[in-house]
């Protein structure tokens, strides 16, 4: 990407009880960041957003074909990803030694993920980032593990 270029992208994103009339729509970088700034900052059942790019076209009945949930935890300052759509469920990889319970919630709906899930704050941002960049493909700057309990 060339220095000083503006890349522009159409993601919505929920993450806030706010959202569920209308979702928030990231278009730049400074909205990735500030949506994962919101979710380190906020309640710890909201600390994690469903994303899905307006690029992609949606299945016929209207819903999209995609998904990345991302998470990110303050306390520790690590976060975790998962994508979804027609190649099945993916989750980030982070460190063999992870923690045990790794449980991050979308407006108090807890989603469990694997223990060595979690990845650091600066590489979810990148990841999102990429994602968001790309039309909602899944990114290649991390690394990815089919879940054996999903």
């Amino acid at each position: 990407m060339q220095e000083g270029l503006l890349m522009q992208f159409r993601v919505e994103a929920y993450y806030r009880p706010q959202h569920d009339d209308k979702r928030e729509l990231l278009t730049a970088s400074a909205d990735v960041d500030g949506l994962i700034d919101s979710l380190l900052a906020g309640p710890t059942q909201q600390n994690l957003a469903e994303l899905h790019s307006l690029e992609r076209s949606p299945l016929p009945s209207g819903t999209p074909d995609h998904e990345l949930l991302v998470g990110a935890d303050h306390r520790l300052q690590v976060g975790v990803l998962e994508f979804m759509d027609a190649s099945g469920n993916w989750t980030t990889a982070g460190p063999k030694a992870g923690r045990t319970e790794v449980r991050y919630s979308c407006v108090s709906h807890v989603t469990e993920f694997p223990a060595n899930s979690e990845i650091p704050i600066d590489l979810l941002r990148r990841a999102v980032k990429e994602f968001c960049l790309s039309g909602g493909q899944r990114p290649t700057c991390v690394q990815w593990e089919r879940p054996k309990s999903w």
